[in-house]
């Protein structure tokens, strides 16, 4: 008798984001000290990158790559920034992003409260990929959301036609 396998896997969720880096290991080394990584696996290329690791962040896993030109992949430094964003909700955003600056983040936009409810901010780890860095703080219904986005519109607007 044979049993059926899992279409995704036990532990991994429908969409895995996977990235491409020219410095794996060191990346696995950043992503353990700042977001408190988990390293699930490690497979390196007979040059010693690290040609797939899989890291797992709270519940959810990601895939890493030393991507070689023959993938089609393009790491950030390539193509000189990054796409995406990875979006990770944490616990304390405030001590997680002061961490990862100390590690060599760059700021994007430094955290603070949000009209949908998130305490909010924005980097860029040493490899170039971005990443949105939020705590949840507030349930904010639909409707309320639109009304203080509608707000903020118009708060940028007067500033936009002021000069500032």
């Amino acid at each position: 008798m044979t049993s059926k396998v899992k279409a995704v896997p036990e532990g991994y969720h429908t969409a895995t984001p996977y990235l491409a880096l020219q410095d794996t290991a060191r990346a696995i080394d950043f992503y353990k000290q700042v977001f408190g990584a988990k390293e699930l696996m490690r497979m390196n290329a007979p040059d010693g990158k690290v040609s797939h690791a899989e890291i797992k962040i709270g519940d959810s896993v990601l895939m890493l790559s030393s991507a070689p030109p023959s993938t089609g992949l393009q790491t950030p430094e390539s193509i000189g920034g990054s796409t995406v964003s990875i979006f990770l909700y944490l616990e304390d955003v405030d001590t997680v992003f002061n961490r990862a600056v100390s590690a060599g983040s760059k700021v994007i936009q430094a955290p603070a409260n949000q009209f949908w409810g998130d305490r909010y901010g924005r980097l860029t780890d040493p490899f170039g990929h971005c990443w949105s860095l939020a705590t949840h703080i507030e349930d904010v219904a639909p409707e309320e959301m639109g009304r203080r986005a509608q707000e903020l519109a118009a708060k940028a607007a007067k500033r936009a036609q002021a000069g500032g």
